[in-house]
């Protein structure tokens, strides 16, 4: 039997439901995981994703593109095959793409986030809807950080870091600049610490403010944060916490905030010499993709004796899982990793 997707130079492609998933060509068709740019790009017909995607989708493709939303779960024919999306925890409308054709599933996750000592400890993510398990034959996993390296505290814990830092600052006069990817991250980071028992104000970047109000048209509850402008008096605020994209280190944009130190959040900070290269003074381990045990959980959890890895360090993750036993490949594909989100500084 031929397999359900495949790779193709357009990206993988579904030829009995006639559409591409995650393409990174212009296709006809396209079912999208989630609004990341390595995943979600310009100039395909028409585009088939999670409807709470849809804002974020349209914000850096216009109006006018053609836009069909499914609520989680629901099922909806494509050629031969039933599709239906599913909860990725990445960001909001982030979803794992299920195929099924004649009784064989097949799942492709996109970017996910699972992490047991999250899960156990009764964390929840109030940014999106969390990840959730799905049958299949066939599962195709993303493997950023598919390193027995890469094991994440609980959230709780790199929050309550980042605090301290944040009221260090403060105490020293200083303003704390946090840096982190404009969509998912940052709108963790603002769910997190803007808090009541905050050590001072959050202000954001424009662009993460722009993408926090598709989040609150979608019906998230996101704490109500100031935007930084030119008209931003930084004198008058004492203890202030900045979230801001990568891009704005060492910009005129944050020479502006005066005094400040700055810290970078993301899972490669767990790797020694990462905070160096960033040339940062702090950096938090924080993201939004699987840890090692995260993806073998997930992997686990499907009951699929076939893997299928992109995107990541899948060399490794595809030893792994033929040393347990599975059938396990990868894909080359043409994803980013945490670095996709980097956003001109404004």
């Amino acid at each position: 039997m031929a397999d359900l997707i495949t790779r193709r130079p357009e990206g993988l492609y579904c030829e009995a439901g006639g559409f591409h998933i995650d393409p990174w060509r212009p296709v006809a068709r396209a079912v999208i995981t989630h609004a990341h740019a390595d995943h979600c790009r310009e100039g395909h017909g028409a585009y088939l994703a999670h409807s709470d995607a849809e804002g974020l989708m349209r914000s850096r493709m216009g109006p006018d593109m053609a836009f069909q939303g499914l609520a989680y779960g629901e099922p909806l024919q494509l050629g031969e095959v039933t599709v239906s999306l599913h909860p990725a925890g990445h960001v909001l409308g982030s979803a794992q793409v299920r195929v099924e054709h004649r009784g064989e599933v097949w799942v492709v996750s996109g970017d996910y986030f699972v992490s047991g000592a999250v899960n156990a400890e009764g964390e929840a993510n109030t940014t999106c809807a969390p990840f959730e398990p799905v049958r299949c034959d066939v599962f195709i996993t993303e493997a950023t950080f598919a390193l027995p390296i890469y094991r994440w505290a609980p959230q709780t814990e790199v929050l309550a870091e980042m605090r301290t830092w944040w009221a260090d600052c403060a105490a020293q006069g200083k303003q704390a600049l946090l840096m982190g990817y404009s969509l998912g991250k940052a709108q963790r980071l603002v769910a997190g610490l803007a808090t009541a028992d905050a050590p001072g104000p959050v202000l954001v970047h424009a662009a993460v403010a722009r993408l926090n109000e598709a989040y609150r048209a979608a019906g998230v509850a996101l704490p109500e944060v100031e935007t930084v402008t030119p008209e931003t008096n930084f004198k008058a605020l004492r203890g202030a916490l900045v979230i801001a994209p990568p891009a704005v280190q060492d910009s005129r944009w944050a020479k502006a905030l005066g005094p400040h130190s700055d810290a970078f959040a993301s899972g490669w900070m767990r790797l020694r010499g990462a905070r160096r290269r960033r040339s940062v003074d702090r950096g938090f381990v924080f993201s939004d993709h699987a840890d090692w045990p995260g993806l073998l959980s997930a992997i686990q959890s499907t009951g699929a004796q076939r893997v299928i890895v992109t995107h990541g360090d899948e060399g490794a993750l595809v030893r792994y899982l033929s040393e347990l036993g599975l059938q396990a490949e990868a894909f080359a594909t043409e994803y980013g990793d945490e670095t996709h989100g980097v956003e001109a500084a404004q």
